[in-house]
């Protein structure tokens, strides 16, 4: 249908297009409307003016449909505000719109629906505004409902929806109900551009295009679609089916239809080809211009070309697209056809790479390479995939002979690839190769600089030297490898081959561990150290197959000496003393104690202050004093390393001049004394004492288990069973001390049997001498054959078991309850 369709020239034009306008002068303007009576209305006014004739036929020709009435409105009280378009305004429009030759074209109720749409836009209702009441920006609603902007530089314009205001050439024509201003253009509301813009996306000209079907394929595979049905404004050089095919044929056997981008990496080089063919912004043919001109691929430019007075279109590659079609509109910008896929430099870089061996096809097809190859076969961890995969890589390729010259400084256990056949080993190797292996970059010799450092797939750094034009490869060895042969480019990297295998640090430690004993072996092999070999057998707990293990460990070895002086300790004649289960079980302990698993922590590894904990589960401390290394244990005497860093194959030994004892031993040997609470439950004759400390309830077990001294007045089973009996028959036992008043009274009789802050020995205690309790009241000491200890009662109590010494105090054992007198008084 005409009315939606054939607008849509219009509607680009007016977009960005400046409409032809009147040039008459306002004197002539003026001349023409001379005579219009202010007594007539709008309509009458318009009826009577021969520029605003298309004005009146158009309000006439909406209102042929049923629901519209413009004349009989503008005819009524008003007020209003008309601008009024001049008839060559209306020529404008209607010769900017296909179909439309005249007004009489609106002839369906859609169109003329539109029309009286674009009309109301030109009128505001319930003022009739002069030029002089209009400000600079104000915006004004009308009858279609959208604003109109007031622009007062140099004249008065009108600001519609489009891009092109429209000029007041004639203002303040009065009439009986309003005031019309008349204007160049016609105005256009937003809802009618809308309205109007139904013309294709780029995407739906593509579609509609027979010759763009390779090019509608290629933008679904890259999932362009949506991006070419946005906004824009897009301007697309459109590759014709034969630049498509001209493509195809240039990539190979392997790329027979666009279905051949099948990878990821291949989908987005596609997609960033086409993208390389989009220009953020509108340019029509007139537009263009010889320069270069940026793409929707970032940092990717085309060049439009001035060739003998026509543009040509240049990529990345040596051939330009020829313009075969130029200025198809749609609504989101114009295309161009050209009969030429162009390339950006990603493409061209991918077309040649196409000609290219991998890295693993080069080394398979190169003699000299043949260990190499055998080398990542045996390591069978995926590098064959991986060097056949994208890239890019820089890989340094030893010859065979630098693989030979590897194998025999390892020595007789290694007589071919083959060899490394344990997981280690082959870890090992895993490493060595990947330290031939920089990822992410084709490093060729022009890319090297002297001094630098480069990381690699194994994780350690290769330095580069350039010397004697040669280009040298520095490893964690004293020996360089020279490159050969530099710069074989691959389709994923390039391949630098040279003579010698680099070795990571990891693979000089494996190479010198070659040499090393290990611990157990180094023990064996030192005299001084043999009785610790000994207690190793003693202790027979595998720690001798322990310590011959992988490891690694840090072993703490103690002289011939330092084992002399624990069994002079312990009152040992050797260490065939250790021969029950106990023993053996407290060597073992103390052995275990001296090792370190999971680290060989050399001498520099170790600092002051540090902790570090060992396999019996206790930590040894490290003291570092004039740059002297001691060991810390759980007695107050230190060990003195007196030789570091003897080197093992699965550790460091490090020997010193004393047996270290952790807390478990020493606990063993000579047990902790108790504190007073741990000493009651240890005696049976005390358990009545205890089930009361617990009964009360009042922190007591707490106070007397903290640190003190304490000296304790504690009574005997007998000495609790007499209270209750005392008591009366509500109390059979401590458990009817139930409410919080008795649990309180309870608390306070047993606070009245401590004494807080000293420790008194029987030996110190004097006749009458007075001890103040926890409770708040005294006691007092008789000594009467005896000691007594006097309460607020009338009979003493008896001290039968003296100075029972725990570790936070001492303990008296007494025949009687204590009492005070704040007790007695609330019993009476």
């Amino acid at each position: 249908m005409k009315n939606l369709l054939q607008f849509r020239t219009y509607l680009l034009m007016l977009l960005f297009a400046t409409f032809l306008v009147s040039s008459c002068d306002k004197d002539d303007e003026q001349s023409v409307y001379d005579g219009v009576e202010d007594s007539k209305t709008i309509v009458e006014t318009a009826q009577e003016t021969d520029d605003l004739s298309s004005l009146v036929s158009a309000l006439a020709k909406a209102d042929e449909n049923e629901d519209s009435d413009l004349i009989g409105t503008l005819n009524g009280n008003g007020a209003f505000t008309v601008f009024a378009p001049t008839n060559e305004a209306f020529t404008d429009l209607l010769e900017n719109l296909d179909g439309f030759g005249s007004l009489d074209d609106f002839d369906t109720d859609e169109e003329r629906a539109l029309l009286a749409t674009i009309l109301q836009y030109h009128v505001v209702a319930g003022v009739a505004a002069a030029s002089g009441d209009l400000s600079d920006g104000q915006t004004i609603t009308t009858v279609q409902g959208e604003d109109l902007t007031i622009n007062l530089n140099n004249g008065v314009f009108i600001d519609d929806a489009t891009d092109n205001d429209a000029e007041v050439v004639l203002p303040n024509v009065s009439a009986s109900n309003g005031i019309v201003h008349v204007i160049n253009k016609v105005l256009l509301p937003q809802a009618i551009i809308d309205a109007l813009n139904t013309t294709g996306t780029l995407v739906d000209i593509v579609v509609g295009t027979e010759a763009l079907s390779s090019l509608e394929a290629a933008v679904i595979k890259a999932d362009l679609v949506d991006t070419l049905n946005g906004e824009g404004p897009f301007t697309v050089f459109a590759p014709t089916y034969d630049a498509f095919e001209a493509l195809l044929m240039a990539l190979g056997d392997d790329y027979m239809s666009l279905d051949d981008f099948d990878t990821p990496d291949e989908i987005e080089l596609l997609k960033n080809i086409l993208l390389y063919h989009v220009v953020p912004a509108k340019v029509l043919e007139a537009d263009l211009a010889a320069g270069d001109v940026a793409t929707a691929f970032p940092e990717n430019s085309l060049s439009v070309i001035d060739e003998d007075g026509t543009f040509v279109i240049g990529d990345a590659s040596d051939s330009n697209a020829s313009i075969t079609g130029t200025d198809i509109l749609a609504s989101n910008g114009v295309a161009h056809t050209i009969n030429k896929v162009l390339l950006p430099q990603a493409a061209v870089d991918f077309v040649a790479s196409l000609q290219l061996k991998n890295i693993v096809e080069i080394a398979i097809e190169t003699d000299d390479l043949s260990l190499l190859v055998e080398a990542l076969q045996a390591a069978n961890a995926g590098l064959v995939e991986t060097l056949s995969g994208d890239g890019p890589f820089t890989v340094f390729a030893p010859t065979n002979e630098a693989f030979g010259a590897l194998l025999d400084a390892l020595g007789d256990d290694y007589n071919s690839l083959s060899d490394f056949d344990t997981q280690e080993e082959i870890d090992l190797l895993v490493a060595i190769l990947t330290y031939h292996v920089v990822p992410d970059i084709a490093a060729f010799s022009t890319d090297l600089s002297d001094g630098q450092h480069i990381l690699t797939v194994q994780g350690d750094n290769l330095g580069i030297s350039l010397k004697d034009d040669y280009v040298h490869v520095v490893d964690a060895s004293d020996e360089n490898a020279k490159v050969v042969l530099p710069n074989v480019k691959a389709s994923n990297g390039v391949v630098h081959v040279i003579n010698k295998v680099l070795l990571p640090q990891v693979a000089i430690d494996f190479v010198a561990s070659l040499q090393l004993k290990n611990i157990v072996e180094i023990a064996i092999e030192t005299n001084d150290l043999s009785l610790l070999v000994k207690a190793l057998q003693t202790a027979n707990a595998g720690l001798v197959e322990t310590l011959s293990g992988d490891g690694p460990f840090t072993v703490f070895a103690p002289t011939n000496q330092a084992f002399k002086d624990l069994l002079d300790f312990l009152g040992f004649h050797g260490l065939s003393d250790f021969d029950t289960d106990e023993e053996i079980a407290i060597l073992v302990k103390v052995l275990t104690y001296h090792v370190v698993s999971g680290t060989a922590a050399f001498s520099t590894d170790l600092y002051d202050g540090q902790h570090i904990t060992t396999v019996q589960g206790g930590n040894v401390g490290v003291n570092i004093k004039n740059g002297t290394v001691h060991i810390t244990d759980a007695t107050d005497k230190n060990a003195t390393v007196v030789l570091p860093n003897v080197e093992a194959s699965n550790g460091v030994v490090h020997v010193i001049n004393k047996v270290l004892l952790p807390q478990e031993v020493l606990d063993i040997l000579f047990p902790p004394t108790p504190n007073i609470v741990e000493l009651a439950q240890s005696v049976d004759d005390l358990s009545l004492l205890v089930n009361a400390l617990i009964q009360a309830d009042a922190g007591l077990v707490e106070v007397l288990s903290g640190d003190g001294p304490f000296t304790v007045f504690a009574p005997t089973n007998k000495a609790f069973t007499d209270l209750l009996h005392a008591l009366g028959d509500e109390y059979n036992s401590l458990d009817d001390f139930d409410t919080e008043a008795e649990k309180e009274l309870l608390s306070k009789i047993l606070a009245y049997h401590v004494v807080s802050g000293s420790a008194v020995a029987s030996s110190d205690i004097h006749n009458h001498q007075e001890f103040h309790t926890v409770q708040g009241e005294s006691l007092f000491a008789i000594i009467n054959h005896g000691i007594f200890i006097r309460d607020k009662t009338h009979v003493d109590a008896k001290v039968k078991g003296p100075d029972n010494e725990a570790s936070n105090g001492i303990v008296h054992v007494i025949n009687k309850v204590l009492l005070p007198q704040e007790v007695l008084d609330a019993l009476h």
